[in-house]
Order: structure tokens, then C-alpha cells, then sequence
């Protein structure tokens, strides 16, 4: 079974089964990942699901939409592969795909 990885700001490792079709944000909330609020939903409308790609699987996943960059960026914490994962669908080609969490959500 493939799987998605999400290692929080203190570097704990949370591995969590892919589910293809779902969006990196309710893998994290079906999993009870720490650090991943979703507080509107996957909507796209706050900034409470903000993930760091890893570099390496940046260039995977798809670019973000006009509505993720606005809500990235009013977030102090953005880096350069940020995104929020209520955007980020899963599908195989996915599997293993590393995030990193940042320590508070906005």
C-alpha cells in the first residue's frame, strides 16, 4: 500500500496510508496527523492545512491554483514549495511523497 509521509516541526515521522482521489488534507485528518487543521474544510479559504513540499517531490505535484496563492501569501511562514494540502490530490504516483509541517498554523 502506498503511503504519504508528513514529518511535524519537531521531527516526528507520521506515515499515513495514500488514498488516491483524497486530498493531502483529509489523509492528515483521517490520520489525526498533528499540526493539520483544516479549519475550512479544503476550501482553499484558510491557511490551517499549510505544508512544506520536500524539494525532492516539489516538482510532482500539481502548481497551486489562483485561490492557494493568495491564501499563501498571507502566511509569514511560506517558503518556496508551500502549499496547502487541501489543494494537493492524491494519486499513485504520489506515493511517498514527504511534507514537512511548520510549527504554527496560520
Amino acid at each position: 500500500m502506498a503511503t504519504v509521509n508528513f514529518v511535524t516541526f519537531d521531527g516526528e515521522q507520521v506515515e499515513a496510508p495514500l488514498v488516491e482521489g483524497q486530498s493531502l488534507m483529509q489523509v492528515a485528518i483521517d490520520n489525526a496527523v498533528p499540526g493539520i487543521d483544516g479549519d475550512c474544510g479544503g476550501e482553499a479559504a484558510c491557511g490551517t492545512c499549510h505544508v512544506v513540499v520536500d524539494q525532492q517531490w516539489a516538482g510532482r505535484c500539481s502548481e497551486p491554483a489562483d485561490a492557494e496563492e493568495q491564501m499563501l501569501e498571507m502566511n509569514p511562514d511560506r517558503q518556496a514549495t508551500s502549499r496547502l494540502s487541501c489543494q494537493i490530490a492524491l494519486s499513485d504516483d504520489l506515493g511517498g511523497l514527504t511534507v514537512h509541517l511548520p510549527e504554527f498554523q496560520f
